[in-house]
């Protein structure tokens, strides 16, 4: 019998780690207009560098040093910033399209390395025994899950309201503004590329972060845990939550896992064993759905970016 309350903490976790990339994706795409593409691949990074900073010593591969979770933590967001560093300065004088493709093909390059550099992430075997912490604190399973669902949502929570602060002071205001008209911003004297770049590099910091809280939550990675539909769901999330609005990332994490997972088992439960095989592909197709229904009903999303209007604009009359 499915255990309810064992399978709600384990949802709740994995909806706020997409809730957490989508927080990265929000401050790039949402505040700053950065068109990222490759957002598998910096979760990619960020989950394989904890994984080989605090796993135990690996016979096969490089790695296993058996540091702290939180050191590894701490890596996964500096080793997905400095990619980000790296990468940005080449992309982000590309703009829509041409910025898409470029981090779309990085995404998969950063895949196909983890599948093939086998010495480094085990090649497509992963990496497993990744250590999760306080495991050893309580007993039961079900506790310890838990116990990393509250240690996730502070995470969450500390991030959220970080970023908060940030999209709503100068900083922020300067991402909307490049957002909305480069060019005024330039002439006011801010230099865009710099806020980009800034924009782009905090955003996959914490999308680096959400690989290792993924990676020691599971406790087993592998390159198929990167492949590009990961980036097709988080940027769902995002539409459908509302663009522009960090509460609005983290209810489309909820609400489009809800659907995602809901919609996996049943269909795993209506289809006959020879269909399942293909209930992947409906689920797309009911995603795809979905986020067509949404944009059409919604165009902002659930909770759409706020609208900021002066206490000093003269007010509008109510008929024409």
């Amino acid at each position: 019998m499915l255990d309810v309350g064992a399978y709600l903490v384990f949802f709740l976790v994995i909806a706020l780690f997409y809730g957490l990339i989508s927080l990265g994706l929000n401050l790039q795409w949402g505040f700053t207009g950065l068109f990222n593409v490759g957002v598998a691949g910096f979760v990619a990074i960020g989950a394989y560098t904890s994984a080989l900073l605090t796993g135990p010593d690996y016979p096969d591969h490089w790695g296993g040093l058996g540091l702290p979770v939180a050191v590894g933590w701490l890596g996964a967001m500096l080793s997905a910033g400095a990619a980000a560093l790296l990468v940005g300065a080449i992309t982000l004088r590309l703009r829509h399209d041409y910025l898409a493709i470029s981090t779309f093909g990085i995404a998969v390059t950063i895949q196909l390395v983890a599948l093939n550099f086998a010495k480094l992430t085990g090649g497509p075997f992963g990496i497993a025994a990744i250590p999760r912490p306080f495991f050893g604190a309580v007993k039961s399973l079900t506790l310890y899950n838990c116990l990393y669902l509250a240690i996730v949502a502070a995470v969450v929570a500390a991030v959220y309201v970080g970023l908060e602060r940030l999209v709503r002071g100068p900083w922020g205001r300067v991402l909307k503004s490049i957002r909305e008209d480069e060019a005024a911003a330039a002439a006011l004297g801010k230099s865009p590329s710099q806020f980009r770049l800034q924009a782009f590099v905090l955003g996959s910091m914490v999308m680096g972060l959400a690989g290792a809280v993924y990676a020691h939550f599971i406790g087993y990675i592998a390159p198929e845990d990167f492949l590009p539909i990961l980036t097709f769901q988080v940027w769902t999330m995002l539409v459908v939550g509302g663009s522009g609005n960090n509460k609005g990332a983290l209810v489309g994490g909820v609400v489009v896992w809800g659907l995602w997972s809901g919609s996996g088992a049943a269909l795993t439960a209506l289809l006959p064993q020879e269909y399942q095989a293909r209930a992947a592909a409906l689920q797309v197709v009911l995603i795809g759905v979905v986020l067509a229904t949404v944009l059409l009903v919604r165009p902002r999303g659930l909770c759409g970016e706020e609208r900021v209007v002066s206490r000093h604009a003269a007010p509008t009359s109510l008929t024409a």
